[in-house]
């Protein structure tokens, strides 16, 4: 089985060695994709579609890398790198070239796989899609998630419909009936309706399970043609529905391995009308069994339990399978090799034997014995044994001497003397030395006679089952096969041929002529026999190998026999690829001198020998597998050893098994023409020729029937769908054209609407540009009125607070008055108590001083009264003083304040005249203004401060003339007291110092 590994190539050749499907259970090629890093690891494949042909599929690992595969060219490529898993694909679309993934972020987008362009991105799940389903048309798409499905139009990538459904009634499935216009939903509580795809109608339901079915649908699939629809769960029943009559019509049971059903796909098939009757059934063994759902019969499976299968899809035309496998690697199985034991025909009716002469010897004579279905060495009677012996015994002594001389001077003993010696002939000389030893004729003109018959029809294709790399070799292939198949019939049919002429081919492909007859002359010389059980392999052959390895290594046959191994597992594919298989190069040229140097039977002891050599390995194989791909593959042998086990074999093996005793000598193509090669079953061979026309010219009627009729078909399907597509298009026209006319009539009713709201905008504008402006001509005004507001409320406080600061002055100093008068008084009472008290006392003796005291009071009162007097005069002076004072400031304030007040309104109506270059201006005249208020102010300063000292000096004198008219008093006080003390006695006396002490 052929594996390749993606790595980190963005494309390359699916497979650089012809599949064999056949011998490796279907499998063409399995594909892996694993990194290159530091620890290298596999990506996962998680899905696959294939496209509309058949032969394309593309597949996404989890890391978003999205590859296409092209089976038919063996090509792949990747087309797209999304950076997060997909969940699923779809690659069937109107546009061959593009295709559909969901991504893990429940986004479905759409790729072109030619430009690798992004060509639309579709959103609207809001949990992840698990299916892409695409009518047959190409146009709509249904992805489908947990809780709903959305229909989407791939021609404008718009969503058309949703499903909404009840959280508590999940969705399974929605998808389109093949080639239908019907949608199909499945939910999880097993209740399927079908729609109609155009106006959603639901057209049936089909009716709940029999009760005693336990079983969940999970997974579901349908056939081609719509008619039958198969449902599976977690059980091993299948449940078979009628879609025409929307009845169960047939419950299938599987194996009783099978607990659970997967996936399900019905297989494809070109002759069925699309009525499939094969249903595939992966079960969660990873186990996909392929069953016929009319018969119930197992048909063939894939996948094993050690490499289960975790998703399969099925081509379109039913040739191929790409399973995913659990370890994330993908499979390519073809359906053709793994239904060849179902479709193989039957074996012929009609037999001949016929009737041999007794003493002829021919290896039709030869008697096979087979046990167990394992052929054993020939058996021969008696006088076989003893006729052979007498032709070699006449024969040995001419021929012997023939054989040894060659054409242009050669000597094959001396040949084989210089091979053993050496172990090959020269690289140089070796194409020569070959030419000898066939002796080659050289028919030019016989050769062209075939080549000028053209390419067989047998190999017109040959491209297509053998890729060569280069275009010339595959050429000199194609036309080597035809120039074989022209010259003996059972070429065209010989499946093994091209293996078999592929080395000499490539060995000789710039001389076509020695290659057809280096051929020729193996097939007729070391393939002798070969063709008698033509399409078999050669039995009689095979058994010669067998009898050879059963004298030499019982053992080795013993084990063959015990793993069921046939000689046509371990000799025929040695023999129909000459080796050219498991040798390289080099050794094959080594093997070959030898070969050409000895008897046509060398080969088979080549084949006994290498089995010999290789005895070790075998022996410890026990797989079948592993005996296949030892015997199609390169092994670890060294070529000298076993050139020398076949030469030890040709001398001890005994003449009665010897192929040499089976075989011809070596024969020679004759001159002028070539030999006419009938050593085959010609009946058979031209049976078949005849079957195979006689099929090709059958299905070549089907076919220009068929064709014929869907050309019909699909004329008149083209002339509906043109007619439909003009009708719909001239409504679509006039439904556009009335749309259209709605949508101008709409347009112009908002342009005038438009531009009455424009008009409006725009007065809206003016008027609040009017109110701005005007609000901030208020706002500016209002600022300097309170700034006029502000000065004249702080000029207002200043005049309160200094008026204040006055009549608190005024206050305390009439209080301080007040105060004095008060002490006066006391002093007044307590001086007419002290005299009343004194008066009492000594009322009789200073009768007459009574009198001198009462006028000395009344002067002294008169004298305090004149100071009363003078000092209110003194405040009343000084109290208008500061009146006037006060009312100068007010005045000079008041006038500064109109005289500012003018200016302003001077300088605003200068500013609106103006504007507002005259700023700077005004600021000069507002400085100068302030400099001569400063100045007036300063000079009403100076004048206060010179008032103040005026009344200050005024003050001075007042207190200096009220000292002297307090010292005149206290003098004439003192003078009156010291008359009173003259007159009054010591006792007043002392009365009169208590007075003045007190004062």
């Amino acid at each position: 089985m052929q594996s390749t590994d993606l790595g980190n190539k963005e494309s390359g050749k699916i497979w650089h060695r012809k599949p064999s499907p056949a011998t490796h259970d279907g499998i063409i090629v399995n594909i892996i994709h694993s990194t290159s890093e530091y620890h290298p690891k596999v990506l996962r494949f998680l899905n696959v579609a294939f496209d509309g042909s058949g032969d394309s599929f593309i597949a996404g690992d989890h890391q978003g890398n999205i590859y296409t595969f092209d089976v038919h060219g063996n090509r792949f490529a990747l087309v797209q790198r999304t950076a997060q898993a997909c969940t699923a694909l779809a690659f069937d679309l109107r546009r061959k070239s593009e295709f559909l993934v969901a991504l893990a972020d429940y986004s479905i987008k759409c790729f072109d796989t030619v430009t690798k362009e992004l060509v639309s991105w579709m959103r609207g799940h809001e949990s992840s899609v698990s299916s892409i389903s695409v009518h047959a048309s190409g146009r709509y798409a249904i992805t489908t998630s947990s809780d709903t499905a959305q229909l989407w139009d791939l021609d404008t990538f718009q969503r058309k419909r949703k499903l909404n459904i009840r959280q508590s009634v999940g969705i399974q499935k929605v998808f389109f009936l093949p080639f239908s216009n019907t949608i199909l939903s499945c939910f999880k509580d097993n209740s399927i309706f079908a729609w109609e795809c155009d106006t959603l109608f639901c057209k049936y339901q089909l009716p709940a399970p029999p009760e005693g079915s336990s079983i969940v649908y999970k997974v579901f699939a349908v056939t081609r043609d719509g008619r039958i629809l198969a449902a599976g769960g977690k059980s091993n029943h299948l449940h078979l529905w009628c879609l025409e009559t929307t009845q169960l019509f047939r419950i299938i049971q599987m194996p009783t391995k099978v607990r659970a059903v997967r996936h399900l796909e019905f297989l494809p098939d070109s002759f069925d009308a699309g009525s499939n009757q094969v249903l595939g059934v992966l079960s969660q063994d990873g186990i996909m069994r392929f069953v016929n759902i009319q018969t119930c019969k197992l048909l063939f499976e894939i996948g094993s339990v050690e490499e289960g299968i975790s998703s399969s899809v099925i081509s379109p035309h039913g040739r191929y399978i790409a399973s995913i496998m659990e370890n994330g690697s993908l499979n390519i199985y073809s359906v053709q090799a793994l239904t060849q034991e179902i479709n193989k025909p039957p074996p012929p009716l009609f037999k001949v034997i016929e009737d041999l002469p007794n003493n002829t010897l021919s290896s039709s004579n030869l008697k096979m014995k087979m046990v167990s279905g394992r052929a054993q060495r020939p058996a021969r009677s008696k006088e076989s044994r003893t006729q052979t012996r007498t032709l070699k015994r006449d024969l040995a002594g001419n021929v012997e001497n023939k054989e040894n001389e060659l054409s242009e001077g050669l000597n094959k003993k001396r040949l084989q003397i210089l091979l053993k010696g050496y172990g090959e002939y020269p690289t140089k000389y070796r194409m020569f030395i070959w030419r000898s030893l066939l002796q080659l004729p050289e028919n030019h003109t016989a050769f062209s006679s075939l080549v000028d018959k053209g390419t067989h029809v047998a190999y017109l294709n040959l491209q297509k089952k053998y890729p060569i790399k280069s275009r010339k070799l595959l050429r000199v292939l194609q036309r080597t096969l035809s120039a074989l198949a022209h010259w003996s019939a059972i070429f065209s049919d010989t499946p093994y041929l091209p293996l078999l002429a592929f080395p000499f081919v490539k060995l000789f492909q710039n001389n076509q002529l020695i290659c057809f007859e280096v051929v020729a002359t193996l097939i007729i010389n070391w393939c002798q026999h070969w063709f008698e059980y033509f399409p078999n392999p050669p039995i009689n052959i095979l058994s010669m190998i067998e009898n050879v390895l059963a004298f030499h290594d019982k053992e080795l046959l013993q084990h063959f026999i015990e793993r069921d191994v046939t000689s046509q597992l371990y000799a025929w594919p040695l023999l129909e690829t000459v080796f050219s298989e498991v040798l390289t190069r080099e050794e094959w040229l080594r093997l070959f001198d030898n070969v050409f140097s000895n008897h046509p039977s060398f080969l088979l002891m080549a084949v006994v020998a290498y089995n010999t050599c290789s005895r070790a390995p075998l022996l410890n194989s026990t797989l079948k597998d592993d005996f296949e791909y030892f015997f199609h593959h390169r092994n670890n042998l060294d070529i000298n050893v076993v050139i020398r086990e076949v030469y030890r074999l040709m001398e001890t093996t005994p003449a009665d098994i010897h192929p040499r005793s089976m075989l011809d000598a070596f024969v020679a193509l004759t001159k002028g023409q070539y030999p006419i090669f009938n050593q085959y079953p010609k009946f058979i061979v031209d049976y078949q020729t005849q079957e195979r026309e006689r099929i090709r010219n059958d299905e070549l009627d089907f076919l220009r029937e068929r064709q014929t009729v869907e050309n019909m078909q699909a004329e008149v399907d083209e002339q509906r769908a043109e007619d439909e597509a003009w009708y719909q298009k001239q409504e679509l026209l006039r439904r556009a054209e009335e749309t259209r006319r709605e949508m101008l009539l709409q347009e112009e009713e908002k342009m005038a609407q438009q531009r009455h709201r424009l008009a409006a905008a725009k007065r809206e504008l003016k008027m609040k540009e009017i109110h701005l402006q005007d609000a901030a001509r208020r706002r500016f005004l209002k600022l300097q009125q309170g700034q006029r507001e502000m000065e004249l409320r702080r000029l207002e406080d200043e005049i309160e607070r200094k008026v204040q600061m006055r009549d608190e002055e005024i206050a305390a100093t009439a209080k301080d008055l007040e105060m004095r008068e008060l002490e006066l008084e006391l002093q007044k009472r307590l001086y007419e108590k002290d005299l009343t008290r004194s008066q009492d006392a000594i009322a009789k003796e200073i009768r007459d001083g009574a009198d001198a005291h009462r006028r000395k009071v009344a002067l002294e009162e008169h004298m305090f009264q004149n100071l009363l007097e003078t000092s209110q005069l003194g405040n009343r002076t000084r109290r208008e003083v500061e009146d006037s004072l006060a009312k100068a400031e007010q005045a000079c304030l008041d006038a500064d304040w109109q005289i500012q007040a003018l200016h302003k309104q001077q300088c605003d109506d200068h500013q609106r005249g103006q504007g507002y270059q005259e700023v700077a201006t005004l600021l000069r005249k507002n400085r100068r203004r302030e400099t001569e208020v400063l100045n007036a102010m300063m000079k009403e300063e100076a004048k206060k401060w010179k008032e103040a000292e005026e009344k200050e000096l005024h003050l001075g004198s007042e207190k200096r003339a009220s000292a002297l008219s307090d010292a005149s008093r206290k003098w004439f006080l003192k003078q009156e007291t010291s008359a009173a003390l003259e007159h009054g006695g010591d006792l007043l006396c002392e009365e009169k110092g208590m007075f003045y002490a007190s004062e």
